[in-house]
């Protein structure tokens, strides 16, 4: 059950989405932000999944990988479940959404400017549609990583 990847990598090589930086704001508590940066990248084989790293001054960075319809859907309406969540901020002068992360370690809650993340999310629907998404992905490795590899039993 091989299936040749290469025409996918082919075309998705052919198919670059820049990363986003985005300035947003952590809340630290009810009226205390802290100005972060977070930088979303696309991988075409691998669209299903946004990796998005928080760039701070001080500390670690730390980078999750978070839905691609997830995020699409929570610049309109609640998205997500357990570790992450995103929702659309009360209607003001700028829009934005509100991201949720959650771990046993962490607890994050960020303001995201919502217009240049909705149209480099667009850009990403255009690379791989959400329809197609799933056709790119390695089903054979997936299988067989799971299984614990090429010893595995019946592999």
């Amino acid at each position: 059950m091989h299936r040749d990847q290469s025409p996918l990598r082919a075309r998705s090589a052919s198919h670059h989405v820049p990363s986003l930086l985005l300035d947003i704001d952590q809340m630290l508590d009810e009226f205390t932000r802290q100005a972060v940066q977070a930088e979303f990248r696309f991988d075409p084989d691998m669209p299903a999944v946004i990796t998005v790293e928080f760039l701070t001054e001080r500390g670690p960075r730390l980078i999750w990988r978070i839905g691609r319809e997830l995020l699409h859907r929570g610049l309109t309406a609640m998205s997500g479940t357990c570790d992450v969540r995103m929702w659309p901020t009360a209607p003001g002068e700028r829009p934005s959404s509100w991201l949720l992360l959650q771990s046993q370690e962490v607890e994050a809650l960020f303001e995201l400017p919502t217009a240049e993340l909705t149209e480099w999310l667009d850009a990403t629907y255009r690379v791989t549609s959400a329809e197609r998404e799933m056709d790119v992905l390695d089903w054979d490795g997936f299988l067989l990583g799971l299984l614990g590899g090429p010893g595995a039993p019946g592999a």
